[in-house]
This record gives structure tokens, sequence and C-alpha cells, in this order.
């Protein structure tokens, strides 16, 4: 077998070959149209068919986590859907299965074809969006009472959520010469204390990724979920820190949203003062979690074009001194 002398980390697959694969594992009706919506974490396809039935397909990435959880992920949409949750649910195979893999330059990587999802993007600053998202995560910890995974590859504890992405941010901080290595090990040690110390911390199915914007907002307002490539069994608390987070990070000032997301989430099921409380220290997990996941690409993406990574001493301080004791207004 060839060697190649130069060996890939990553390739993106053509649109024209991602199309041939559905077609020859997916009964839809041919010929299909096949265009790439958009490359990240993962690679996201837009397929049609004939019929004119748009779907979305999946390409998984080589994560530093491990390979994707399809058969746990699936299965959860599965149940979802079941319990009439409003989710983007996954199409079975011609074989019956909700997962198929392909063999990339790089390895084999997960697919998977789901339903395209019809609505708009929603709103970053609307409380009306912001809402709909927290009823539909409300429905989702609902459903997930019932729900009972066989043998999920990864738990969102405080091992996989910040002590690994810690070790990769370092691990970055140290080959480009950055200095905040001890300040993060310092932040994350008191964060995990922190949440250790908290009684009665409630333990779900998440999302994983309920940043508001891994949604569609129907025609009646209702917020339809995808993207759960991140979810599995984990604290209920980092599930409800993902919204907040992403309303006030970066420099956003969202607190209206945020406020709408938890009336939305309380109009269907209530929030143990434990898991409020909480869900202001899982920002700061939530921070060093992307921090890792972003760390970890340079490889891939090169050192310099996730340098940000290393600048995060004031949002990270900030938070902490103004919630780490008391919770937001």
């Amino acid at each position: 077998m060839h060697v190649p002398e130069l060996e890939p980390i990553y390739t993106t697959t053509g649109a024209e070959s991602i199309g041939r694969f559905v077609a020859a594992r997916y009964a839809l009706p041919e010929p299909l149209a096949c265009r790439l919506m958009n490359r990240g974490f993962n690679d996201v396809y837009l397929i049609t068919s004939a019929s004119g039935a748009r779907y979305v397909f999946r390409l998984s990435h080589h994560r530093a986590r491990g390979p994707a959880d399809v058969r746990t992920e699936t299965d959860f949409l599965a149940h979802l859907a079941r319990c009439g949750v409003p989710v983007a649910a996954a199409v079975p195979a011609r074989d019956g299965t909700l997962f198929a893999h392909g063999e990339a330059a790089e390895g084999v990587r997960d697919g998977v074809l789901f339903h395209a999802i019809e609505g708009r993007t929603p709103d970053v600053a609307s409380q009306s969006d912001a809402r709909a998202n927290g009823v539909t995560l409300a429905r989702l910890h609902d459903a997930a009472m019932s729900y009972r995974p066989d043998a999920p590859l990864y738990r969102l504890d405080l091992d996989h959520l910040l002590h690994r992405p810690l070790a990769r941010i370092q691990q970055l901080c140290g080959l480009i010469g950055a200095h905040d290595g001890d300040f993060l090990q310092d932040i994350a040690a008191r964060t995990a204390t922190r949440i250790e110390a908290m009684q009665g911390l409630t333990w779900t199915h998440c999302h994983g990724d309920c940043h508001g914007f891994n949604a569609r907002i129907g025609a009646d307002g209702t917020a339809v979920f995808f993207d759960f490539d991140d979810g599995g069994p984990g604290y209920l608390a980092y599930d409800l820190s993902v919204f907040l987070w992403a309303k006030l990070s970066f420099g956003r000032r969202f607190h209206a949203a945020w406020r709408a997301f938890v009336d939305g989430y309380r109009s269907v099921r209530a929030i143990s003062t434990a898991d409020f409380e909480a869900a202001h220290a899982f920002v700061i997990v939530r921070h060093i979690w992307l921090m890792g996941e972003q760390a970890s690409r340079s490889p891939e993406w090169g050192s310099e074009n996730v340098r940000w990574v290393t600048q995060q001493r004031d949002f990270l301080e900030g938070w902490e001194a103004e919630h780490g004791a008391d919770r937001l207004l």
C-alpha cells in the first residue's frame, strides 16, 4: 500500500462526492443536488432530492475529545421526536441505521443525514426567540427523564468540559510562548471546587450546545433544535449556562434575552435554585471548553488563528469577580 509522503490531517470532501455517498446509502429520489454549507467543527452539506425535499448531511470532524457519538446522538433524537420535542431528526439509511461511515484520506469519518428545518435563524437579541429556545430546552429535558442511553461515549462532567480542555489550552500556551497557563489553572481549580461543593445539581441528557443558534424559529414561533453533536449525559446547569454564556461573552450584553430564556424554560418546568446558581459558575466552564476546542485545532487552523484563546483573562476574571458568589440579576 502506498503511503503518501505528505499526510493530511483534514480533508474537505467535495460536494459531488458527498452526493454520491448519500445516494448510495439513502433511498432518496435522484438525482441529488449537493453543496457545502459550512466547514467548521464539522462539515455540513445541503442535499436536495429530485422531489425538492431538502436534507442536511453532517460529516463529523476528528475532534480532540474522540470520535463522534453518532449512535447515542441519533438514538436520543429519535426519542425526542417520539416525545414530540421539535428537533431535526435523523433520516434512516437503506439498512435502517441512522448514521453512516465513510473513508476519507485522514481516516474514517461519521456522517448523519437530517431532515432540513424550515424557519429563520434566531435573532441574537430577540427576547421572543430566546424564550422559544428556553421552552424547547425545557421540553427536551422533560423528555430526557424517560431516556436511558446505552453506553454513551461521553459524559459532560468536569473532566470532559473543563480539565481536558484546560490541558489543550496549556499545550497551546507552551507552543506559542503565552504566559496565562498558571492563571487558567487557578481559575479552573476554583471553579471546579465551587461546582463540586454545590449540592443537589440535576443530571440529565444535555443538548450540549444550546447557545441560541442551533435552532430555527418556525412560523408559529417554535424553536426547532439541531446540532446535538456535543450532547450527552451531563449537568442540567451546564445546558442552561451555554445560553447565558452566549448572551454575555465576547462583549455581548443581552441580559434581557437571558431572562426571557429562563422565563420560557420555567413556563414548562422548574429550575432548582441549585441549578440556577450553578449555571453562572458553568459560564467559566463553557468558556474554557470553547477555548480548549479551538486550541486543539491549531494543527489544522494554525496557531496564529487560535491565538485569541490566550487572551481571555479579562473576561474570565471579570465573570468570576462579578458572579462568583451571586447570581446575575
